[in-house]
């Protein structure tokens, strides 16, 4: 029977980092994949959405200079921009195995079930190993309502030849709302249904409500208060049936109210391992209830957001905790996160609507609009908060709506894990004008 030091079961970006840092240390590392090798994101996740949003990104800003150097908008042909797509994902597995396999690592095509706490079988095959991380990411959820076999998800949009004309998309998370902005932008009508008025819960509500009204603006239909009730089909289109008792005729219906993990089918209960519909559970250094097995990314329950540079980052601690380069919990960064969107909402540490009431922190509230680096490209809509901490004057947390949102966002990232002061950020001489030279004059 073959043994090795860590098999991670999961080939993403977290468990690739643990894969390569591992064996770079002389570890001997297995990695098993039951799907396509390199996992959600550049499969059929951030990755795709990437490069059909770069599309959506080259019409706005062309939108914006209407009639200031450009007499038209063209329009995104789908066709050809999925093949441009494809030229991205299609190499992806068989470039992932191929690299670990020249850095040494042992690749096992299968689903892996666990037989003891130190052994899986995969196809029959049993491996052992001293540890074994989980890395087996999360997969969309389907809600449970009649007709719920018409839903298609994420996976669905990213591979579809030909664009629908109308689309439905049920949940108001941020899969729901790019993808929606995506499919708009592409000529597209689109209904996004949500079950209350507050979507993308957790970015802030009042910057969150100028994003919503812009894209009502550039005409996608949103349902607050609305849920499907039933999905019905009716010869090549499908009818969705509301709370409301109103109904949407459509020609796809996308679900996309969340994501689960991928932990059934492991034989996880037989060896102890605790999990929920959230996730693993783990300690804080992502060991599970059975002292050989850890857990990272997205099958984690965790108040970290599940994003793939969060995973990669996992990944990279397990792998100093097993060789000993370090023994402490793992200690997260200030986490950014991002609508790709349009415009933009992106947000890092602290919130406004969690400093309101305490009168350590002070607020500030821009409307960039009229500053060049907006205005020269005609941009309507840029607004930011800035949260500081009022006894030292450092940055805690920023929200930025615009089409710069993502740069300037990283920027601030950097500011608060770097703990930086207004004075220091002013030191610097910077590019200008850009992004980062407006920085002495948000903070």
């Amino acid at each position: 029977m073959k043994r090795f030091d860590v098999i991670i079961i999961g080939s993403g970006p977290g468990g690739m980092a643990a894969a390569y840092d591992l064996a770079a240390e002389g570890n001997e590392v297995a990695v098993v994949e039951a799907d396509l090798w390199g996992g959600t994101c550049p499969n059929r996740g951030c990755d795709p959405k990437k490069v059909l949003y770069g599309a959506v990104e080259a019409k706005d800003k062309l939108a914006q200079l209407q009639n200031r150097g450009f007499s038209s908008v063209p329009k995104i042909n789908w066709a050809e921009l999925m093949d441009f797509k494809e030229t991205f994902t299609k190499p992806v597995p068989t470039e992932q195995k191929k690299g670990l396999i020249n850095s040494g690592i042992q690749t096992i095509t299968g689903r892996a079930v666990f037989k003891d706490k130190q052994t899986i079988l995969v196809e029959s095959t049993a491996y052992q190993a001293d540890k074994f991380i989980l890395a087996t990411g999360q997969r969309p959820a389907i809600l449970d309502i009649p007709g719920k076999e018409y839903f298609a998800t994420s996976t669905d949009f990213l591979a579809m030849k030909e664009l629908p004309e109308k689309i439905a998309f049920v949940g108001g998370g941020y899969i729901s709302l790019e993808l929606a902005n995506i499919a708009n932008s592409c000529g597209s009508e689109v209904h996004l249904l949500h079950h209350n008025d507050r979507p993308l819960k957790g970015f802030d509500e009042p910057l969150t409500h100028e994003l919503i009204g812009n894209l009502e603006q550039r005409g996608i239909y949103f349902h607050f208060n609305e849920s499907a009730e039933t999905i019905t089909k009716q010869e090549r289109q499908f009818k969705v049936e509301l709370t409301s008792q109103g109904n949407l005729i459509v020609d796809r219906v996308f679900c996309a109210t969340g994501r689960i993990p991928n932990l059934e089918d492991l034989g996880l209960e037989k060896i102890g391992v605790e999990y929920t519909l959230k996730g693993v559970n783990v300690n804080d250094h992502l060991q599970t209830t059975v002292e050989t097995i850890y857990a990272l990314g997205d099958c984690v329950q965790k108040k970290e957001p599940k994003l793939t540079p969060v995973s990669s980052f996992e990944g990279s601690y397990l792998a100093k905790l097993f060789t000993g380069s370090i023994q402490g919990a793992i200690d997260y960064p200030a986490i950014p996160t991002i609508i790709f969107s349009s415009p933009k909402l992106a947000q890092v540490g602290l919130t406004d609507s969690q400093m309101i009431a305490n009168d350590n922190y002070e607020v500030k509230e821009l409307d960039l609009s009229q500053w060049f680096t907006y205005k020269h490209l005609n941009e309507s809509l840029v607004k930011a908060k800035i949260v500081s901490e009022k006894a030292t004057g450092l940055l805690v947390g920023a929200t930025v709506l615009g089409n710069e949102a993502d740069q300037l966002i990283n920027l601030f990232t950097l500011m608060i894990n770097q703990k930086l002061t207004a004075n220091k950020v002013n030191s610097m001489i910077m590019l200008s004008p850009t992004v980062a030279s407006d920085l002495s004059y948000l903070y």
